[in-house]
């Protein structure tokens, strides 16, 4: 089976001379190969007159078409497919009752496709796009399959259907009052009360959501679902914007409500995943052009799986190379000479005290950021990159810093190409930067029409293209999955030992930080009343100190050695924190 996919919003006809068309070997035997659209002027790949040659793939200067083979077997599991040469979806997963169901891949792979079709939204077409799908079909197709019931519940509407939508932000747009107006309007089961305090949301019910924060955001959203009154629930990416602390809190809500629900779970970190979920789907293929569901597996299983890049029971390799986490603890510091030395710093905002340990840096060090949200870490680190100043001293580092803000808006009505265009003359950022994390797809767009995940690699690509003594991001993790974070992370480790730079990093994401850092500073205190920075610490010392403050305990796996979160009072969770042991232990 030939499958060839066009990038429309990539496709740009007026700005090149149809190359696609002009070099087709079939185009120029007289067969219509290669058409264009009336309507919009693009082309249409016929799948059945296409040799695969790929020699419109390379000579598309927008990189807008992708031609893939198949296995033949694969047809008859065609779920969904949005045009003649659209995004298809092959499999769909199966929730079961009285479980969590976590679903891992790359984005642009077909997990949003599979959220609009487990809640109704959506209705699978099973390749014929021009029809908008017919539940008839649908009930058809899964009549001799464990679906049949999920399904014929759905269109029957005997089963409700809760989303948690993946991009908190646009709440505000859609929503103009107080946050306790929203969580009233949700709340269901009459808990409001309940599920406020378990997610901190008390202290922010009476302000207006256009003025809280993304943490505060995405907690809402995570609360006015868990008040409605469903059989299934279904998040995605509830961790975004929230600490390590909010993160578990939060995983253990959505565990509780399995008791007696389906839920679905779309989550790219996956210490969380492995905290709340019973089994993994996998989803594999190739961005853009086709995503497919690999079998339910458990998910500890699942998770080394992904990581492994390798499907056994399905003899499927989707990864050159298996991600590997550190066998030991790193030594105390990086060797080499100090970089920088920073003084004791301090600044009060709002009622809020920062205090942060004198510390110094070495060359060629990424220092991981660790703490809960509200205890000053941005504010350390617009200290560090002089956006705001110290209280107590004057602070000059005396070096080139670039900096990542944690929120990223748009300012400017212009395009991406127009904001990358002065760094593609640096071969280190073509090759390193702009190819991996993928600018070329979207520099044809607007910086207005570009999404979260867009939006974070852009930043994180114009903030490492920069030169710089001192590369600052804060939160780069968000909104990127598990392949795009690892990608990151060698894209910070190459830039900072190219130009003999440090990197410090704020980031939420245990694992991103266990993957990247030589060194850590921990923040503790009382979120929004006061902060306190220790000096950067030992990876071991730094995960031992912050883990203790907030009672969890973490495992490696024998495995993949990533990192695994103990269920709290489990026998490994007594144990080591007998020993005072909270990381590294296996």
């Amino acid at each position: 089976m030939r499958i060839a996919v066009v990038n429309l919003d990539r496709c740009q006809p007026k700005k090149c001379s149809k190359e696609c068309f002009k070099y087709c070997p079939g185009v120029r035997m007289g067969e219509e190969t290669i058409v264009f659209s009336e309507e919009t002027n693009k082309p249409i790949i016929s799948e059945e007159l296409c040799t695969g040659c790929g020699i419109c793939t390379k000579k598309c200067p927008f990189e807008a078409i992708a031609i893939v083979n198949l296995p033949d077997e694969l047809e008859s599991d065609k779920v969904h497919q949005y045009s003649k040469n659209g995004f298809r979806l092959f499999r769909i997963p199966y929730v079961e009752e009285n479980s969590v169901l976590g679903i891992i891949g790359q984005n642009a792979m077909g997990k949003t496709t599979i959220v609009r079709i487990l809640s109704g939204e959506l209705v699978p077409n099973f390749g014929d796009y021009e029809s908008s799908g017919d539940k008839s079909k649908v009930l058809k197709y899964f009549s001799n399959k464990q679906h049949y019931n999920y399904f014929s519940k759905l269109y029957q509407s005997k089963l409700r259907v809760v989303v948690k939508p993946q991009y908190v932000d646009a709440i505000p747009k859609i929503f103009k009052g107080r946050v306790i107006e929203l969580l009233e309007r949700a709340d269901e089961k009459d808990k409001l009360k309940e599920i406020a305090k378990k997610l901190e949301l008390e202290d922010a019910l009476d302000r207006k959501v256009n003025e809280i924060s993304g943490g505060e955001l995405q907690r809402l959203a995570i609360g006015a679902a868990l008040l409605r009154d469903a059989d299934v629930y279904i998040f995605d990416e509830p961790s975004s914007y929230l600490d390590v602390k909010q993160r578990l809190s939060v995983a253990k809500l959505i565990r509780s409500l399995a008791e007696e629900n389906r839920v679905v779970v779309v989550e790219h970190d996956l210490i969380v995943l492995d905290y709340l979920a019973d089994s993994i789907c996998i989803l594999y293929g190739k961005p853009g052009v086709y995503g497919i569901v690999s079998n339910v597996r458990g998910v500890r299983q699942g998770i080394n799986d992904y990581l492994e890049g390798f499907l056994k029971d399905e003899n499927v390799k989707f990864r050159q190379e298996p991600i590997r986490f550190e066998v030991k603890p790193p030594s105390e510091s990086l060797e080499g000479e100090i970089f920088f030395t920073y003084p004791k710093l301090e600044k009060s905002l709002n009622g809020f005290k920062l205090t942060v340990e004198a510390g110094e840096v070495k060359k060629g060090e990424i220092i991981g950021i660790l703490g809960q949200n509200a205890l000053g870490k941005t504010t350390f680190v617009k200290m560090l990159a002089n956006v705001i100043e110290p209280d107590n001293t004057k602070l000059e580092i005396g070096l080139k810093v670039s900096y990542k803000p944690q929120y990223i808006k748009p300012e400017k009505n212009m395009s991406v190409e127009e904001v990358v265009s002065k760094f593609l003359a640096d071969p280190f950022f073509e090759s390193e930067i702009y190819k991996p994390l993928a600018i070329y797809e979207i520099e044809h767009k607007n910086l207005f029409d570009l999404s979260g995940g867009e939006l974070q690699r852009l930043a994180i690509a114009v903030c490492l293209a920069r030169e710089a003594d001192i590369y600052l991001l804060d939160e780069p993790s968000a909104y990127l999955d598990v392949e795009q974070r690892l990608r990151v992370a060698k894209m910070i480790k190459r830039a900072v030992e190219k130009r003999d730079a440090v990197g410090m990093i704020v980031d939420h994401d245990l694992m991103f930080l266990d993957y990247i850092s030589n060194r850590m500073i921990v923040f503790l205190g009382k979120p929004s009343i006061e902060g306190h920075a220790s000096k950067p610490l030992s990876l071991r010392d730094a995960m031992n100190t912050f883990l203790k403050d907030i009672g969890i305990t973490f495992r490696r796996d024998q495995q993949t050695k990533r990192p695994r979160a103990n269920k709290p009072l489990s026998r490994k969770d007594r144990e080591q924190k007998a020993k005072g042991e909270y990381y590294y232990v296996y």
